[in-house]
C-alpha cells in the first residue's frame, strides 16, 4: 500500500539529516496517515479512506466529505475518492432536477 493520502495526494517526501558536524545522510518524511470511516450526507453512505490527519481537519472545516470533495481538484483524488465525487455530483444533479 502506497503512502499517499486519498484526498490531498500528499505523499512522501525525502531530504537530509544533518548533524552538528554537518554530516548529511538521506531520509524520508512520512506523512502522517490514518485509516477512517468518512460518511457522505447526499449518498448516505460511509467510505473507509487512507487520509492524513490534515486532510481530516480540512474535511471538518469544509463541511464534510461531500463539500470537500466538491471542491477538491480531480488531480488529487485517488481513484476511489474520484468515484465518490462523480457519484455525489450525480445524485446532486438528480436532486436539483
Amino acid at each position: 500500500m502506497s503512502r499517499v493520502c486519498e484526498l490531498t495526494g500528499k505523499g512522501v517526501m525525502t531530504g537530509n539529516n544533518v548533524s552538528h558536524a554537518k554530516n548529511r545522510t538521506r531520509r524520508r518524511f512520512l506523512p502522517n496517515l490514518n485509516q477512517v470511516t468518512l460518511a457522505s450526507d447526499s449518498l448516505g453512505e460511509k467510505f473507509r479512506m487512507r487520509v492524513t490527519s490534515h486532510a481530516l481537519r480540512t474535511v471538518e472545516h469544509r463541511g464534510g466529505l461531500d463539500a470537500f470533495l466538491l471542491k477538491q481538484a480531480d488531480a488529487d483524488l485517488s481513484l476511489k475518492a474520484q468515484r465518490v465525487k462523480r457519484r455525489i455530483k450525480k445524485k446532486l444533479a438528480e436532486a436539483e432536477a
